[in-house]
């Protein structure tokens, strides 16, 4: 269910959410589609969607979240590229704070998401494929301190 395997990860265009004007618009993730699993998951877990929040300048990333019995479970979209992630909290923007998929996540990857875990969201960049990334992207990491794959792909940097 989670992409969990010890291989590299390579960055897309627009993982960081930055884009040069001559490259064209970075792609969208169906928040249509994102949406209709995040009630499809919450049926399964018992519970209900709670506050959903589309992705906004600067954020690189749509939060919503399932409120079942046993509390509430924060759910990320990657704005660009069909990416969810698990957190305990909201955030404008995540380095390490991410949760192990829920049992209920493998809805997500049934609606052609893939569900990142906390242990692939917590790779260290030098582990990740970056050729993609401009110096601007590098400077604004190293700016904001960001050394993980989730940090890079959940981010408000402006």
């Amino acid at each position: 269910m989670a992409d969990e395997d010890d291989t590299g990860f390579t960055l897309p265009r627009g993982a960081t959410g930055f884009f040069r004007p001559g490259d064209g618009p970075l792609p969208m993730t169906d928040l249509r589609a994102f949406r209709t699993a995040l009630y499809a998951a919450a049926r399964i877990a018992g519970g209900e969607v709670g506050e959903v929040e589309e992705q906004a300048y600067p954020r690189t990333f749509h939060t919503a979240s399932v409120v079942t019995r046993a509390g509430e479970n924060i759910v990320l979209c990657h704005a660009h590229h069909p990416w969810v992630a698990f957190a305990r909290t909201r955030r404008d923007w995540y380095g390490d704070a991410f949760l192990p998929p829920p049992p209920w996540a493998r809805v997500f990857t049934d609606a052609d998401f893939v569900v990142l875990g906390a242990g692939r969201l917590a790779t260290p960049l030098s582990a990740v494929h970056t050729a993609v990334l401009t110096r601007h992207e590098w400077r604004q990491a190293r700016l904001y301190g960001v050394t993980t794959l989730g940090g890079l792909l959940f981010n408000a940097w402006d």
